[in-house]
């Protein structure tokens, strides 16, 4: 295990050295910050004189070929990035179109953790409800349960998220006004802290934040986990070794939980990847409708700003978090499946 462990850890490396380059290449080439502060500086009626767009240009390395630059944002080589400011190995993200002032490590940094707690609980939810009724619906195929299992399913595939999560929003706001106090909270992803406040109420308060965006969010992934565990487990239902269980009398619960369901589960880790990258994409709609400071508002607002370094940051970052769920799925794989590991 240790020894699989570690190979698939090493052939992660070069799946996101290909990702920054692909990364590097398609921000590049969509946007150019330099004439993006110059055209800005001449609409408000004060053109940048030549010696100021050179400045500019150096310190967002932009006087530099595009290849050169990818080295740069890739190691930060001591010696070529004069400002010390760029290097994804080093842990440096590169200078922000806003100035000097502003640290694109430090705003990811500060901004993860509002969107991991997003995207982890409505990924976590989505999987968990997506396995349950998947499984209800294989064993009670084409009952009334079945029916109205796949209907939902269905909907909330075709339903949008942004869409989706302005109907909850006013769902929300709707069952707070009929019992005449705030349960669910629309805006923002925390109150701020008031005199007085306690470690429950601070709980308490983010809890009500998380509730309809992450409900929001789960339903990006729900569906197609339902739906691939259903097909996954009508057929190990339909297996020789399942119905050879059944015949030597084991009950139908041991035989669902020992031989059926593990066996059913593999197929359905490998949408685990999907399911994060889903959420990464969807939590950027989610946070703008429910306009919450993380990294999705973040990467919307950089889209805006031409601030290439800022969106590169991100994708990366949500590139390694869908590498690092592969990673965990494939090791997920061989505990569950011993042959996965010694091919």
């Amino acid at each position: 295990m240790l020894v699989y462990s570690i190979r698939r850890l090493l052939a992660a490396i070069p799946v996101l050295l290909a990702a920054s380059m692909f990364v590097f290449l398609l921000v590049d080439i969509s946007g150019d910050p330099v004439a993006e502060l110059i055209f800005q500086a001449e609409a408000t009626g004060e053109p940048l004189s030549e010696e100021a767009q050179q400045e500019i240009a150096a310190r967002l390395y932009h006087d530099r070929s595009m290849p050169e630059r990818y080295w740069l944002w890739l190691t930060g080589w001591p010696g070529s990035a004069h400002n010390g400011d760029i290097g994804l190995i080093r842990g440096e993200f590169g200078p922000s179109t806003r100035g000097t002032a502003f640290d694109i490590g430090s705003d990811i940094a500060s901004r993860l953790a509002t969107t991991l707690r997003l995207v982890g609980l409505a990924t976590l939810l989505g999987i968990v409800l997506g396995i349950i009724t998947g499984v209800i619906s294989a064993v009670r195929q084409y009952s009334k349960t079945d029916h109205i299992i796949t209907f939902i399913g269905f909907l909330s595939l075709s339903m949008p998220v942004f869409w989706f999560g302005v109907l909850i929003k006013e769902v929300g706001v709707s069952i707070n006004n009929a019992i005449g106090f705030r349960i669910f909270y629309t805006i923002g992803s925390q109150s701020p802290v008031r005199e007085g406040y306690s470690a429950w109420d601070n709980f308490t308060d983010i809890a009500g934040h998380l509730i309809l965006p992450t409900i929001t969010l789960a339903l990006v992934g729900y569906a197609v986990f339902s739906r691939f565990q259903r097909a996954s487990m009508l057929e190990v239902l339909g297996s020789d070794y399942v119905r050879l269980a059944r015949a030597k009398g084991l009950r139908n619960g041991t035989v669902m939980r020992r031989h059926a369901l593990r066996t059913a589960l593999i197929p359905v880790l490998t949408l685990v990847t999907i399911g994060i990258a889903g959420s990464i994409d969807g939590a950027v709609l989610t946070e703008t409708v429910f306009q919450w400071q993380g990294l999705g508002r973040y990467f919307v607002d950089a889209l805006g700003r031409t601030d290439t370094f800022a969106v590169m940051g991100f994708l990366m970052l949500s590139g390694t978090l869908v590498v690092v769920a592969n990673l965990i799925a494939d090791l997920l794989y061989a505990v569950l499946d011993p042959r996965i590991r010694y091919d």
